[in-house]
């Protein structure tokens, strides 16, 4: 039997950060996947803070929860105006 006195160590490596954009997409494909109208279900979710508008599908509920609601929002505007020529 080990020592249970002696304090044990062990390392954990980070998972590997993903962004508002990759999360984005692929909450957006879950959600087409399932039937959804992505645009009506991300918008409600953004708006209530409500994960239920996010499927569980391929895991994007758990993943849109990651990100706060403002970054999401970031990210989207951020696309929008940079494929607007609003710069």
């Amino acid at each position: 039997m080990k020592n249970l006195s002696n304090t044990q160590f062990f390392k954990v490596e980070p998972a590997p950060k993903i962004e508002p954009k990759d999360i984005l997409e692929i909450v957006y494909n879950a959600l087409k996947e399932k039937g959804y109208n992505p645009v009506n279900q991300i918008v409600g979710y953004i708006m209530s803070g409500d994960p239920t508008y996010i499927t569980s599908h391929n895991g994007a509920r758990s993943l849109v929860m990651k990100v706060e609601r403002d970054e999401l929002v970031e990210e989207m505007l951020k696309f929008y105006i940079g494929h607007h020529s609003w710069k």
